[in-house]
């Protein structure tokens, strides 16, 4: 049931990416991140060594950048927030196109946007290589709590027979002539909302007594090996190692240590 929730994020290849176990990519997605929260904004050199970093790890993994610009969508939030910061921080102001912009403002906007965005595309590059599932059970591996797991894994399972039963239902709706238009038909839908969350609901406690009747005793029989050899962590290790090192050699230069 996995494998239809693959096609939006995860982009199938053969590449060395790919074949890594998935607990080396999040591992090393984690430390690349830590890494870039940990540099001054002022250090800009740094932020675009990040950026040659993951160009070529996408390069590596052969995601095209087209492929990553359309799912950074999700940055938008953010953007605008920063783009906000210029026009509504305090102290200094600089003049630009005839208004006033505050350097604080500017600075913060930047470092929203910076880590921001090396964050993101980090993130789009470990979906667009490891299958969701995989990636979950990496997260066991990691020894992440089992529970919460265990809840993203059913919530992936179940993810399209949930989407499908909304399906049904609106088809059954307008074939009973109801189309939603305006505010006058929102109770309708909420009545809607609701009986698709007890049908959930029912679903999962026959889900359940059905995992009770086979043994489920609160864990997931793992049926993949997933262990990674030395040389698969120093692989993954290669991203957050060399932005770690670039990290270090902009302090020295810029006289931190």
């Amino acid at each position: 049931m996995g494998a239809g929730h693959s096609h939006q994020l995860y982009r199938p290849g053969d590449t060395l990416v790919h074949r890594l176990p998935p607990q080396c990519k999040l591992a090393a997605v984690a430390a690349f991140a830590l890494v870039v929260v940990a540099t001054p904004r002022e250090w800009l050199w740094a932020f675009g060594i990040y950026a040659v970093l993951l160009g070529v790890a996408a390069s590596a993994a052969r995601v095209p950048p087209g492929f990553v610009l359309r799912r950074m969508v999700i940055e938008l939030p953010f953007v605008v927030f920063a783009v906000a910061l210029p026009f509504i921080g305090f102290g200094e102001r600089v003049p630009f196109l005839g208004v006033t912009l505050s350097v604080e403002g500017l600075w913060a906007a930047w470092n929203i946007l910076a880590k921001a965005t090396l964050g993101v595309v980090a993130s789009v590059l470990l979906a667009a290589t490891t299958e969701p599932r995989l990636m979950l059970l990496g997260a066991q591996r990691l020894r992440l709590p089992p529970l919460l797991v265990q809840i993203a894994m059913f919530m992936l399972r179940y993810m399209d027979v949930i989407v499908d039963e909304m399906r049904r239902m609106r088809v059954a709706r307008e074939s009973r002539g109801f189309t939603a238009r305006d505010v006058r038909h929102i109770p309708a839908v909420a009545k809607s909302a609701g009986a698709l969350f007890i049908r959930s609901y029912e679903r999962g406690e026959r889900v359940h007594l059905a995992m009770l009747s086979r043994g489920y005793t609160g864990s997931m029989p793992v049926i993949q090996d997933l262990s990674a050899s030395s040389r698969q962590w120093l692989t993954a290790g290669m991203l957050p190692g060399a932005a770690l090192v670039a990290l270090l050699g902009t302090t020295l230069v810029n006289g931190g240590l």
